[in-house]
């Protein structure tokens, strides 16, 4: 367990958080203006793999976004990374006290209530709450948790760590998930199988109004 507080978002996390395995789309999204993305490559062994994370971080930098690098923990403490994005498996392998003090931002995946509170303990950047719906993008053990858990989570956290929905969440599902008063959704196939990503990134942006009321969760 860190014992150093991880440094917080510095624009906020949302509202639309696209998780992709290709640093050409990742581009793609930045020139677009979304300013949090997630770098997911799970072939550990890919010969690309470091250059990949590289030029993730670098296109951050140039496009003032936060990159979150996933699992590579100590590829993206070499490359300077924004941040990084860990599982609960990865959480027991990496140096989290080292990734506090140098800076990095953490995300958490969480998949129970349980896991969230453990996750609190941690005092990361974020939390991701998942999986919301079925999902073929991972291999998952666990039901999806659905709406009504998402918004009991959401509630329990209360603000203190903004919170990321995840998991087979696409256009249509978009509104009832910003609904549970959500900071951000990550998307996955919903924008790397998006036949116009413009237009698929700017349907995004008028679904999830960042100006929402926050006393109002029912409200979008």
């Amino acid at each position: 367990m860190s014992l150093t507080p991880f440094a917080p978002m510095s624009e906020g996390i949302g509202p639309l958080y696209p998780v992709v395995d290709d640093v050409d789309l990742l581009e793609r999204l930045l020139c677009l203006g979304v300013k949090t993305v997630q770098l997911r490559v799970k072939q550990p062994a890919h010969p690309q793999l470091a250059d990949w994370v590289q030029r993730a971080v670098a296109l951050g930098r140039t496009h003032h976004a936060q990159v979150f690098i996933n699992d590579h923990w100590q590829l993206a403490l070499e490359a300077g990374a924004y941040g990084v994005h860990l599982g609960q498996r990865d959480l027991q392998e990496a140096d989290l006290d080292r990734l506090a003090r140098q800076g990095v931002r953490l995300g958490v995946s969480t998949r129970s209530p349980e896991q969230l509170a453990a996750a609190v303990e941690l005092s990361p950047s974020y939390l991701a709450i998942g999986h919301i719906f079925p999902t073929t993008t991972k291999q998952l053990v666990e039901p999806p948790q659905g709406i009504s858990a998402l918004a009991q989570q959401v509630a329990a956290v209360d603000g203190r760590f903004p919170t990321v929905a995840i998991g087979g969440i696409d256009l249509d599902r978009a509104p009832d998930v910003w609904r549970t008063g959500v900071d951000a959704i990550a998307v996955v196939r919903a924008v790397t199988q998006a036949p116009d990503l413009a237009a698929r990134i700017d349907a995004f942006n008028r679904c999830l109004n960042p100006s929402r009321q926050q006393g109002g969760r029912d409200a979008i």
